[in-house]
């Protein structure tokens, strides 16, 4: 255990804690707390989204697929252009037509109240779930700092996080998701040179060991219509096509995304935020699927045995070979990148628990509307509870497999659901709320057939599920009886 490195994550722990809570002097109202008032330029918008979108996962679980595969993972990244294509100038209209607080809002609009519950209840299930996932990720990297246990790791990570996020709201959220994205790339860059330094032979050696292990394979142009074909994760029409599927799902239709989409200045700030997005994720993936590749070689070159559990290959190198203070920066940056996701959900989950649960229902029941004051008290409660359960969820999360490919298929298995019913919404008139509702069933339970009976990759997961429901809105949209169209 080295004191410099330590001093340096709990500077971090401190600092970055102390930063996010300051921002609660600006919480008002409802607006501030779950849409940062839309102050927030679109370039902080545009980290912040990125932020959200990695995290842990991708520290330690993307060096983990090219240490053991190749580039391959960089063909779901052009998919993820693709979508924001779509996403800009298909959805992002419908969002900014009015003042929303969640993407839910938009069902109600088209269909009605009952599938607005329907689609948040979705979104409340998937990033539970998913964040989950990445909760126990983080534990893995504190238990190699520490030697902790992983219950202590996921209580002591989620117990600052949730401080700050419960004072400061989304400004928080954003503000340190910029600070906490700037130190991972940064902590990310320095690793990957120290690694290479530490290589006899350097770049040249490395690239030469690695590109005879086919490490350098980015495309894989294969199709053949079989089912050996979808089984397959990585190739150029799982990418493009389950890639594409995969964010318009998540960007397009979950509000841990649209809430930074809906608090930007104007839609087209908002637009230019989600497009710049992309190019930081494609370097960023880019440089860590690099790291992986050079931690193959390194292992090589010097005859180590690879780690039983792949995803700790990263942190245990930086926290092993890593000069003092260097490997406290880097870990430090892996913790930014855990608490900056996790901060996101927390504020994301509370604001669909409030805004189309709480409110509409109260509503219904003729309720007094709350106080600004006790909206806020609502608001910073129903993020602690939120917090408890997802120290519970990481718990279990244990026993799930890899990390990365974990926590995109757990979310992949119902995005499919959700995107089907979106684009029902806007695309078009005819389905009401009883067909878009049992065309979520449709498409779910699909999902659930192909998750446990088939050997189908997790990347076309969302494009199957999407289709099922779509195809079954029509059908069933064709066959009731019209009376609940909205819109």
């Amino acid at each position: 255990m080295r004191y410099a490195d330590l001093a340096i994550i709990l500077v971090y722990l401190v600092g970055i804690t102390a930063f996010g809570a300051r921002f609660r002097h600006t919480q008002r109202d409802l607006k501030d707390y779950f849409l940062g008032g839309r102050r927030a330029p679109w370039w902080a918008i545009a980290l912040s989204i990125v932020s959200a979108e990695t995290s842990t996962l991708t520290i330690i679980g993307t060096p983990a697929l090219s240490f053991a595969g190749n580039l391959g993972f960089l063909q779901v990244v052009f998919g993820y252009l693709l979508a924001r294509l779509v996403i800009s100038f298909l959805l992002l209209p419908q969002y900014f037509r009015g003042e929303m607080f969640t993407a839910y809002e938009l069902m109600e609009r088209r269909f009605g109240p009952g599938l607005r519950k329907l689609t948040a209840g979705t979104f409340l299930l998937i990033r539970s779930l998913a964040e989950g996932v990445r909760v126990f990720a983080i534990s893995i990297v504190i238990s190699v700092i520490l030697g902790t246990g992983e219950l202590a790791s996921i209580l002591l990570i989620v117990g600052l996080t949730l401080f700050y996020t419960f004072e400061g709201g989304l400004s928080a959220v954003i503000w340190t998701e910029v600070v906490q994205m700037c130190l991972y790339i940064f902590g990310a860059a320095v690793s990957l040179l120290v690694i290479l330094q530490n290589i006899p032979g350097g770049w040249s050696e490395a690239a030469a060991l690695a590109a005879a292990a086919g490490k350098f394979q980015l495309f894989d142009f294969t199709f053949e219509w079989s089912a050996s074909f979808f089984a397959r994760t990585y190739t150029f029409w799982a990418g493009i096509i389950g890639g594409c599927f995969l964010t318009t799902a998540s960007h397009g239709t979950e509000q841990l995304m649209v809430q930074r989409l809906l608090a930007a200045r104007s839609q087209r700030e908002s637009r230019a935020a989600l497009l710049a997005s992309w190019l930081v994720i494609f370097v960023q993936f880019t440089l860590f699927l690099l790291i992986g590749i050079l931690l193959y070689a390194y292992h090589t070159l010097m005859r180590l045995p690879a780690p039983q559990v792949l995803d700790r290959v990263y942190p245990e190198f930086v926290w092993r070979y890593l000069p003092p203070g260097i490997a406290g920066l880097v870990m430090a940056a892996v913790l930014a990148a855990a608490m900056a996701n996790l901060s996101a959900a927390l504020n994301a989950l509370a604001s669909t628990s409030v805004m189309d649960f709480y409110r509409p229902i109260a509503a219904r029941l003729g309720k007094h509307q709350l106080s600004t004051m006790d909206s806020l008290k609502l608001a910073r409660w129903a993020t602690v509870a939120w917090g408890i359960l997802l120290t519970a969820i990481g718990f279990m999360a244990r026993r799930w497999g890899s990390v990365l490919e974990a926590g995109l298929s757990v979310a992949s298995v119902v995005y499919g659901a959700l995107l089907g019913v979106f684009l029902l919404g806007v695309l078009t008139r005819r389905v009401d709320q009883l067909a878009a509702g049992a065309a979520m069933f449709v498409g779910l339970a699909t999902m659930l057939y192909v998750k446990f009976a088939t050997q189908i990759a997790w990347t076309w997961y969302v494009v199957i599920g999407t289709s099922a429901t779509f195809a079954a809105g029509l059908l069933l949209g064709a066959l009731l009886p019209s009376g609940n169209r909205h819109g």
